[in-house]
Parts: structure tokens; C-alpha cells; sequence
């Protein structure tokens, strides 16, 4: 099946900010992955067709958390696609083997992100699949990261610190989903949440989160098989009382994976995650993270 890509040339910013009429909890929500403006060169480019290009998507994460704003918090969206260039890895974590010419000594190709075909700029899309037909130039990686990639991290870097001067502290919810298949076998599990092992927020701002989600029906693992990522581990510094938790939706929940398309039930859940979003904001707002 040959799914038409919603854009054949980037046309809008690289990350959008929808901001609340007025503030009323620390919190902070991202989507770095649910990006799907798609560069006519980046297309052009690629072995795959649209449908598997589109695999790495967390696919309509964004509309899902989009009542956050009028829920009194700020939604940080990327708008470009992660198999583009990935927000939740390091700035400069990029594979050789990739490039025609040789890479600059600082940058990062001995991490296990690299080695999976998952860097910055990835090699493979989620199903392992190359998506490239030749190879690339380092220039090309540069304006990637230098377009897309740093200004979603500023603004995301902007929204913590404002809300940190407002409230005293901040808390990013960094919002994903995942495909079923990355589950272990007959495992029902409808959220992952991811601390980085206890190291990225309070243990009160997570028991929160997961209970909140528990109480309207969820099942919820924590830091199984998703800890967090870069966005996850690099903002989250509970004694700068910037505190992070990452959160995994199981695609079945919403979406039919094989033809990236919302399910009947979509606005169902999109209700239902809002009532856990008011109820976890409000009990955020009361802890003391300051």
C-alpha cells in the first residue's frame, strides 16, 4: 500500500508551541516524534516507500496531547519527522558509514544509538529497514541539525525555564508512542513510563503520573522496555528542580500500525488522557519540587 505523505516539502516551522491562556501547572509537554512535514530532497532520497518511511513516527501523539494547552500547560510539537532527523538523540550522534565524506573528530559514531542504525540522523526506520539510497554528505546531517534539531531544543530548553521561573520548578512530559511488537510476547501493557531508572524526576512527580493513568484503567510498567531517552535524561536534573518523565502509548490503543491510521476509538482516548492530564496537573501543582 502506498500512503501519500502529508507533505512533499517543508513548509512550516521545524517546531510549533501552543501555549496556554495562562499557566496554571509546572508542567511541560513534548512530542518530538510525531513530526510528519517531509522534505521533497529527503523523499527523493529515500529507497522506501511513503508507508514505510512513515514507520518511525509516533503518529498523531500530537493531536492526542493537543486539549494540553487549555488544560493550562504548553505542548512543544516537532513538525519535522523523526527518520528526517531524531530530537531525542544527541545533537551530533551520526554513523560513517553513512557519509561520502569523513565526519569531524567531535562527533559521536561509537554510541549504541549509531551502531543501531538510530542515530541523530538514523540509517534504518523502526522496522530495520535502510532508508537511503546512496550515501549522504556531512553538510547535509549539519543543516538537518542546525534547522531542525536545535530549534525544537531551544524552544523546549525555553518553555522549562519559564516555567521554572513561574512555579520554582518544572516538569517535561515527554510524549511517545510504541509499536506493539516492541513488547515482550502476551504482555499487555498499555503505557510505559520512563525516569531513567529513578534518576530523571522525584519519586512523587512518576507515582503521580502512573497512578493517575492506573485510576482511569491503564496498565503501566515503568522503565520496561522504555527508560527514557536523550530529552528524558538530558532535562531531567531534580536538584535543578527540573524533573522528567517519558510516556509510551501502545499504538494499539489508537492507531491501526500497518496502515497509520486513527482507530474508531481515537477520540475516546484523546478524552480519556485528558481527564489523567488535569488530574496529573493538578497534583503536580501541590507537590513541593521547589
Amino acid at each position: 500500500m502506498d500512503l501519500p505523505l502529508p507533505d512533499l516539502a517543508i513548509t512550516a516551522p521545524p517546531v510549533t508551541v501552543l501555549r496556554p491562556p495562562a499557566a496554571t501547572a509546572p508542567i511541560v509537554f513534548a512530542s518530538p516524534h510525531s513530526g510528519r512535514d517531509y522534505p521533497s530532497s529527503f523523499v527523493a532520497a529515500s529507497r522506501l516507500d511513503a508507508l514505510r518511511l512513515r514507520r518511525s513516527e509516533d503518529s498523531f501523539v500530537d493531536e492526542l496531547f493537543a486539549p494540553v494547552p487549555a488544560l493550562g500547560m504548553p505542548l512543544v510539537c516537532a513538525t519535522f519527522p523523526r527518520a528526517y532527523v531524531d530530537a531525542n538523540r544527541e545533537p551530533w550522534e551520526l554513523d560513517p558509514a553513512m557519509f561520502a565524506d569523513a565526519l569531524p573528530s567531535w562527533v559521536n559514531t561509537a554510541s549504541p544509538r549509531v551502531g543501531a542504525g538510530l542515530g541523530t540522523i538514523a540509517r534504518v526506520v523502526a522496522s530495520g529497514e535502510a532508508i537511503y539510497r546512496g550515501k549522504l554528505r556531512f553538510a547535509d546531517a549539519e543543516a538537518r541539525i542546525r534547522d531542525c534539531w536545535e530549534p525544537f531544543h531551544a524552544a523546549l530548553a525555553a518553555e522549562l525555564e519559564a516555567t521554572r521561573a513561574r512555579f520554582g520548578a518544572a516538569v517535561l512530559i515527554d510524549c511517545h508512542s510504541m509499536p506493539a511488537s516492541s513488547l515482550p510476547p502476551r504482555s499487555a501493557v498499555d503505557v510505559v513510563l520512563g525516569d531513567a531508572h529513578g534518576t530523571a524526576c522525584a519519586p512523587a512527580v512518576i507515582r503521580v503520573v502512573e497512578e493517575e493513568l492506573l485510576t482511569l484503567g491503564f496498565s503501566v510498567r515503568r522503565n520496561d522496555p522504555y527508560a527514557g531517552g536523550f530529552i528524558t535524561r538530558h532535562y531531567g536534573r531534580p536538584r535543578d528542580c527540573v524533573h522528567a518523565v517519558q510516556i509510551e502509548l501502545n499504538r494499539t490503543l489508537y492507531m491501526d500500525e500497518a496502515r497509520i491510521e486513527r482507530l474508531p476509538r481515537f477520540g475516546e482516548l484523546r478524552a480519556t488522557l485528558s481527564r489523567a492530564i488535569a488530574a496529573i496537573a493538578a497534583r503536580i501543582a501541590a507537590l513541593p519540587l521547589a
